[in-house]
């Protein structure tokens, strides 16, 4: 037990060093969509980028993600989805199903979207906050 505690630890320390990674070479679009939420800007909602989600699947084992962006207050994460996407939507359909199934609301955006239509994208954010 001790040692999938320690395993668990360590993998959880990976993880926090590869969010904190994806904080300093963030994309433009995340560039763009930080500038738009940070310090209270949408809807006065609390922003965080880069955060840690945690799944426990069962008492030994914690899966970890990296969402995006996160609002505590209403559990809502939001995916910036760039063309990897496009090859990875099974593994984004899972990962998404895993982290509603704990509560949490996902919302996606391709960066187009965030880029061309933020008027749109804000309006849809909105609808998830009620």
């Amino acid at each position: 037990m001790l040692a999938t505690h320690s395993s668990q630890r360590s993998a959880y320390l990976r993880v926090r060093e590869f969010a904190r990674a994806l904080r300093k070479r963030q994309t433009p679009t995340e560039a763009f969509f930080w500038t738009q939420v940070r310090d209270r800007r949408l809807f006065n909602l609390k922003i965080s980028r880069q955060k840690i989600i945690q799944c426990p699947l069962d008492p030994t084992f914690t899966k970890f993600y990296i969402a995006d962006f996160y609002c505590h207050e209403h559990m809502l994460i939001i995916e910036l989805d760039g063309d990897i996407h496009e090859k990875q939507q099974e593994q984004d359909l899972v990962r998404t199903e895993l982290m509603e199934s704990y509560g949490y609301r996902v919302l996606r955006f391709m960066n187009s979207e965030i880029l061309e239509n933020w008027i749109e994208v804000k309006n849809r954010i909105k609808l998830h906050l009620t």
